[in-house]
């Protein structure tokens, strides 16, 4: 399967569709989602810290037979790691958990309320060492960016924020964009949420003869979002990436969009979501 790939400034390019593995902590539940995943293309992979299957992560791929660099492995640093030595020792932690040389891409999982600049400062040594290739943050507002631009010698070269039909976040996303940073989107399906029986997404899904998830991801690849389902089911996992088969017209596009509630958010709030 030929999953578009979207390249950055520094030449990186990352494919625009992969799996994600939140909360799997079942490391071999995680390991056989990950070497079924390969085996129909996948060749992205988004884990952290914070969900504690990196380790299966790490066995998957070295037992899948893919070549290293034809596969793009995401992290994220945990709160209880920010600060700028913290952050050294818990990436060095990360590697040494994922059994890899340098890491594809690495995120701060939070801002969190003091030490983000810190902890950015850390991530650029890694990024100047070559031993990261692409840098980035999770749930940091405008006002998180904002202040790391005046911080920074190496600005953010994406956002992973929550983003699905219920909850757009166009301001940010139009933020984002401004800045030129590709925006991911977890959670596109809302946890497999109530966005899912949406009698707008099931209309579309008649008309398109696609599945209401499958309908969903497509919105937000055409909206120019990397997406990253989670999933440990082989038949969701097939679904959710046969989605480069079909288009949305504009009047699906605009359906999906005019679901946009501003504040069906459903996880926290990065604004008050302080954990360090």
């Amino acid at each position: 399967m030929n999953i578009p790939l979207f390249q950055f400034e520094n030449g990186i390019k990352v494919p625009m569709f992969g799996i994600g593995l939140d909360q799997v902590r079942d490391l071999e539940l995680a390991y056989n989602s990950l070497i079924y995943a390969f085996s129909i293309g996948y060749r992205s992979i988004d884990t952290a810290s914070a969900y504690y299957n990196e380790e299966a992560v790490g066995k998957a791929i070295k037992e899948s037979g893919i070549p290293r660099e034809e596969i793009y492995v995401t992290t994220k640093l945990t709160a209880d790691d920010q600060g700028y030595e913290a952050t050294l020792k818990g990436f060095s932690e990360s590697l040494k958990r994922l059994n890899l040389d340098y890491l594809d891409c690495f995120l701060i999982h939070w801002p969190g309320k003091y030490l983000y600049i810190d902890t950015w400062k850390a991530f650029e040594k890694l990024y100047g060492e070559g031993l990261v290739k692409v840098i980035g943050v999770c749930n940091f507002t405008k006002k998180h960016l904002d202040r790391l631009s005046k911080e920074a010698s190496v600005f953010p070269m994406l956002n992973q924020i929550e983003i699905h039909p219920y909850f757009q976040q166009t301001q940010l996303a139009a933020h984002c964009r401004d800045k030129g940073m590709l925006i991911e989107a977890w959670s596109p399906l809302m946890c497999g949420g109530i966005v899912l029986k949406d009698s707008v997404i099931l209309e579309i899904s008649e008309e398109t003869k696609k599945t209401p998830a499958q309908v969903i991801l497509r919105w937000h690849y055409q909206k120019g979002y990397r997406t990253f389902p989670k999933s440990v089911t082989p038949k969701r996992i097939k679904e959710n990436i046969n989605i480069f088969d079909f288009s949305l017209d504009l009047t699906q596009m605009e359906k999906m969009n005019a679901l946009n509630s501003h504040d069906f958010r459903i996880g926290p709030n990065p604004e008050i979501f302080f954990e360090r």
